[in-house]
């Protein structure tokens, strides 16, 4: 046993692992979740894991039982029925909530619940809508509540974040007995202009002192963890918190978060409304959720529409509608699903058995460990890698946190790592964690500050080792090396020149080895021993790509199946030939046929593209070769760009301005197999962290030009570059994604984490991983032919490079 394991189990041992439930943690990890061998899944807050035990039962159950619609009378139907009932009953004893004061209705989800509270309160010009500044900051695609939010204003109620802060000293409460202090932020209400409107149009309530009131916060917050004291319930709905509104409150706790390890004790703190999810708390069934409310409170909500099970009888061509008694049936609208809830049983048996106050030490203890190894992380200069967000971050004793941490990272110069480089990093060594500040948005660092932010979360199922894994990455990625002596030089190693030591080397015999054309997006490319250059760079390269019903762009990343697409242009016969091992035939296009008439503006990496369509022979073949509807465009002008670029000797590259066809960044790339051996070389030696003996060669990386001769890297440092008689200008290096690690073979896509993992080791600079270099044609000028005749490339040509 490792000594930091042993130190763990000396600090948590009474509290990590389940020593008093039937399977301990490592037991039950390796019998329930094989499937997460080799990976850390740390984004529990997210969605948790169910577990197999917990899967199998589910299926066993659907595969043995009849369950009708329960809305019938049959016996298939009266069985749902009474497990729907069963489930009711067990979610309730979930949150020690009696029956006799609360109703669970089963909503799709957390967000669906809030969005039926605010549906149905009874909103006047005298409400007032209260909620914690906790969850409106949120930057995680956290829970807010603008769901509730939007309805409270259009029915004329006051709305207004506030900060609740607890208070030490109580002489410092200007004299309020209470422990926590209310900070508002500006009250929010809707114009004159929209009230009047609404009043109008009979959705604002005119009832004298109808002044229902909603203070909502959550148990936990999912962005930094941060618990908050349910006993604000009681001290709220008692009037000993001022909230300086008249008329009675009512309390909504979001538990979608905290239920799974702290479940509100409702008959402690008797909330009015709780929200849940029940991924959150055990993996499956997902699009399920609930809302727990008091019998009180549902009395209120005003439901107006109507559908099938929710009425007990209707008239079409009268206005006459009977609601049904049931309050679960009137909020829910029309079958529930049934056997999603029938799943629910199975779940909670899981939980049952660990229990959650086993599951909160559990998971609370693996969180304190790393919130301490990560608040002690130190750059060589005594910088602090980490920065933990959530209140009294630093005080790890005692801190009321849940099993969240968010945080970014420094580097030892203080600028931050971006989000995206976190993440891109930890997938590549297997850990699944959550980065940003709103879905799919790359923009992670402007003007120096972080835009978002990362997050780590642990659930039932997490165990030391993962801790450790996670820990050991963060040291390896991004905590910087003691300086160390290397050729009589001073190096950082986390702060390494690209360039290699022998790159100033004297270029004697510099040749291109090899030419290749891409002339679909994403699909194979074809090698010539000369080609014509335009002003968009080598002819026809990159003139095609497939798009989406939706108007997405395809790539090998979203479908692998595009790498088996072979292509050739037979520039006399002016015509593109395409093959696929899915087509029987293969597919001519003409370079010369004019195409549609009607032509379209596609989006392509921020670069907008006039393009023009194919027939249905044509789509329907691409179709067939990719097993799924897409259609084909072509490139028929884009927009001259202007660029400029930094050099790796922090000297901007003079603005150029290039008409670029569907590639990424530049017109060409450069890949020298110089290069490909030293990066092969450690793959075989694994000193890059490789465990796999493999190598690549260059097509791997998609390039334009192959050249030989040159140092390793030493592509790196150089600005301007002469092949022939033709010019090119480096636009810097070209930084690599998941894509270098899918292969082909035999028909078959295979991913692994290479060689984008060993690169990750050595060629990183400022988040970005770079290998080759982006070349753009220099000869091109607005107002010249297309098709400059006399430039052409030539495999064996010398190149003459120029570092200035």
């Amino acid at each position: 046993m490792e000594l930091s394991k042993e130190e763990f189990l000396e600090q948590f041992g009474g509290n990590y692992g389940y020593p008093d439930a039937p399977k301990g943690i490592d037991e039950m990890r390796a019998a329930d979740f094989k499937r997460l061998e080799g990976m850390v899944y740390l984004d529990h807050a997210g969605a948790t894991l169910y577990s197999e035990a917990q899967m199998a039962d589910v299926m066993k159950d659907l595969t043995s039982n009849v369950y009708g619609n329960p809305h019938s009378q049959s016996d298939s139907s009266m069985a749902a029925s009474d497990l729907v009932t069963a489930a009711r009953h067990q979610v309730l004893k979930y949150f020690n909530a009696s029956p006799r004061e609360y109703k669970c209705i089963f909503t799709s989800g957390a967000t669906a619940a809030l969005k039926l509270v605010g549906e149905c309160f009874p909103w006047s010009r005298e409400s007032c809508y209260m909620y914690t500044m906790e969850n409106h900051n949120s930057v995680l695609g956290i829970r807010e509540y603008p769901t509730i939010k939007k309805y409270a204003l259009s029915k004329g109620a006051t709305v207004l974040a506030v900060d609740v802060e607890e208070v030490v000293d109580l002489a410092k409460n200007h004299g309020s007995d209470s422990l926590y202090r209310i900070s508002r932020h500006s009250d929010q209400r809707r114009g004159k202009d929209v009230l009047l409107h609404n009043s109008q149009n009979g959705s604002l309530s005119n009832i004298p002192g109808n002044n229902w009131n909603i203070f909502a916060f959550p148990s936990e917050c999912n962005f930094s963890g941060h618990k908050f004291s349910l006993s604000l319930v009681k001290l709220i709905k008692e009037g000993k918190i001022s909230l300086k509104q008249q008329g009675k409150w009512m309390v909504l706790i979001d538990a979608a978060k905290g239920c799974a390890t702290e479940p509100p004790n409702l008959t402690m703190y008797p909330a009015d409304f709780v929200v849940c999810s029940f991924y959150k708390i055990f993996g499956y069934p997902t699009g399920l959720g609930a809302l727990i409310v008091k019998n009180e409170a549902a009395n209120l909500l005003n439901k107006t529409y109507f559908s099938g099970g929710t009425v007990a009888a209707s008239i079409a061509d009268i206005d006459f509608v009977q609601k049904r008694k049931s309050i679960e049936q009137v909020l829910e609208d029309g079958t529930v699903s049934f056997l999603s809830i029938a799943s629910l049983r199975h779940g909670f048996k899981m939980i049952d058995t660990l229990t959650t106050s086993a599951i909160g030490r559990h998971t609370a203890s693996l969180a304190t460990y790393v919130r301490k190894k990560m608040l002690a992380l130190k750059h060589s200069n005594d910088i602090s890698v980490c920065t933990i967000y959530g209140q009294q971050a630093s005080k790890v004793e005692g801190l009321k946190t849940g099993p969240t941490i968010t945080f970014n990272l420094k580097r030892e110069d203080g600028s931050w790592f971006g989000y995206r480089e976190v993440e891109k990093l930890a997938s590549l060594s297997g850990i699944h964690l959550r980065a940003g500040h709103v879905c799919w948005d790359d923009n992670d660092i402007i003007n120096g500050k972080p835009t978002g932010s990362v997050r780590i979360s642990f659930g039932y199922m997490s165990t030391y080792e993962d801790a450790e894994k996670f820990l050991k990455f963060l040291q390896s990625s991004f905590v910087s090396l003691p300086v160390q002596f290397n050729n009589r030089c001073m190096l950082n190693l986390n702060n390494l020149n690209l360039l290699d030591s022998w790159s100033q080397k004297a270029v004697s015999d510099v040749r291109l080895r090899s030419i290749t054309i891409y002339p679909v997006k994403s699909c194979q490319g074809f090698s010539v021993k000369s080609w014509p250059l335009t002003t968009g760079g080598l002819m026809y390269d990159r003139e095609w790509l497939l798009q989406g019903l939706g108007g997405e762009i395809l790539t090998q990343k979203k479908v692998p199946e595009l790498g088996s697409i072979h292509t050739l242009i037979d520039l006399e016969l002016g015509k593109l030939f395409i093959e696929s091992p899915t087509c029987k035939d293969k597919l001519q296009i003409s370079l010369l046929d004019c195409l549609a008439d009607v032509s379209e503006e596609v989006d392509v990496f921020g670069q907008r593209y006039e393009v023009q369509s194919y027939d249905d022979r044509v789509n329907t073949w691409f179709s067939e070769a990719i097993g799924r509807p897409c259609t084909l465009v072509r490139c028929s002008s884009s927009k001259y760009r202007s660029c400029t670029y930094t050099g790796l000797r922090d000297r901007p590259c003079r603005d150029t301005q290039s008409k670029l066809n569907f590639v990424n960044e530049g017109q060409l790339l450069l890949i020298s197999e110089e290069s490909i051996s030293d990066l092969n070389r450690r793959l075989s030696s694994g000193n890059g962290g490789c465990k796999q003996k493999l190598l690549v060669d260059a097509m791997r990386f998609r390039p334009n030009l192959v050249i030989s001769g040159s140092s390793p890297y030493s592509e790196d440092n150089w600005k301007r570059l002469q092949i022939g008689d033709a010019c090119f200008t480096s636009m810097g290096g070209c930084n690599r994604c998941q894509m270098i690690n899918l292969r082909q073979d035999s028909g078959q896509v295979f991913k692994s984490k290479e060689p984008l993992a060993t690169l990750a080791s050595y060629r990183r600079k400022k988040g970005k991983i770079l290998f080759g270099v982006l070349l753009n044609y220099e000869d091109s000028k607005e107002g010249e032919n297309e098709i400059v005749a006399e430039k052409w490339l030539q495999v064996g040509q010398q190149l003459y490079p120029s570092t200035e």
